[in-house]
């Protein structure tokens, strides 16, 4: 919370995207013929499934366990997640009568999320709960597409070809964002991270006009709560300035820039989160503690840091190198 807010930190802190989850084996064994919206949905495995990398790590944070379509299937959208693919979509949203299937989205759309946070404080103690939730882009991205796509092709050509629609759509989903955020703040989550993982396939001028006006709205509207706001997208390097200007504390960095040219880019008066590519974890250990060390002394340039990887841990990771890597960057880290 200290280094969100850019003030003198004892260490760098540290907690890891996607961290509660498959490369955990007890995560797996819990998940086990659970699907994952089901898992979202039941309080006691949120708590549970949260709590696993915390109690086996030793992280400065936990992240609530959810999924960027949770909010959607909660105000009544067919999306379901296939193994192995992702959300998928059984009626795209492609024209305006589409858009009526967006309602806004109320506390008792979510009450497990609710009952979630609130067990997960009382069992974090001082360790904070980061609150959850899909940008606007990204989750626009996965209902026009009907699913994942590699180059967001029906998105973007409706954000080209009809901007009223795009807008409106975008519009809505901020709305349902900003309620999802709300119910977890107010249960008691500590900060907020917006992730907006496809973004990075928009050119920055497109980025400033048809993106960047319903993220800042975000961050205005959760900024009355005083919360500190994590904004993360994967592949934006070239969007980094604008994310800056959309209003977070925190400005998250995916690894295809370094720390200290990040923080160039980045306005002043934001602390930077990242960025050790989640593939050095496969690596042996002597090259991951080398570039873990990089990630710490080119994230010394920025006004606050809080270590992160650029993007989620890889299935494949073996959760010892998490554990080791935490010890590193604590004692690495520290201002002491």
């Amino acid at each position: 919370m200290l280094a969100c807010r850019r003030r003198p930190v004892p260490r760098t802190p540290v907690w890891f995207m996607r961290q509660a989850g498959r490369a955990l084996p007890e995560y797996l064994r819990l998940r086990e013929g659970v699907p994952m919206l089901e898992s979202c949905a039941r309080p006691d495995m949120i708590v549970e499934i949260t709590m696993q990398p915390v109690r086996r790590y030793g992280v400065d944070a936990a992240i609530f366990f959810s999924d960027i379509v949770v909010p959607l299937k909660a105000i009544g959208i067919d999306v379901d997640i296939k193994p192995g693919v992702g959300p998928v979509i059984a009626d795209p949203i492609r024209d305006a009568a589409g858009l009526d299937a967006l309602r806004p989205l109320e506390p008792g759309d979510v009450p497990y999320v609710t009952e979630a946070v609130q067990g997960l404080v009382g069992e974090l103690g001082a360790t904070p709960l980061i609150g959850f939730a899909g940008a606007p882009f990204t989750l626009a991205s996965y209902l026009i597409e009907g699913g994942p796509s590699k180059n967001q092709e029906r998105t973007k050509a409706l954000m080209y070809g009809d901007p009223d629609l795009w807008d409106r759509l975008m519009g809505r989903l901020a709305d349902i964002t900003i309620a999802f955020l709300k119910v977890q703040v107010a249960a008691g989550a500590s900060a907020i991270q917006v992730f907006d993982s496809w973004v990075g396939s928009v050119a920055p001028e497109d980025y400033r006009a048809s993106v960047l006006p319903h993220t800042r709205r975000i961050f205005a509207a959760l900024e009355p709560l005083g919360v500190p706001r994590v904004h993360f997208g994967v592949g934006t390097g070239e969007l980094l300035g604008l994310m800056g200007e959309a209003g977070a504390d925190v400005v998250g960095v995916d690894w295809r820039v370094p720390l200290d040219e990040a923080a160039r880019r980045v306005e002043p008066g934001k602390a930077l989160q990242g960025n050790l590519d989640p593939a050095v974890l496969l690596a042996p250990w002597e090259t991951v503690e080398r570039r873990a060390r990089d990630v710490l002394a080119r994230g010394r340039t920025a006004e606050g840091h809080i270590f992160n990887l650029g993007h989620g841990v890889l299935p494949s990771t073996d959760p010892d190198v998490l554990a080791r890597l935490v010890d590193l960057v604590h004692e690495a880290g520290s201002t002491h």
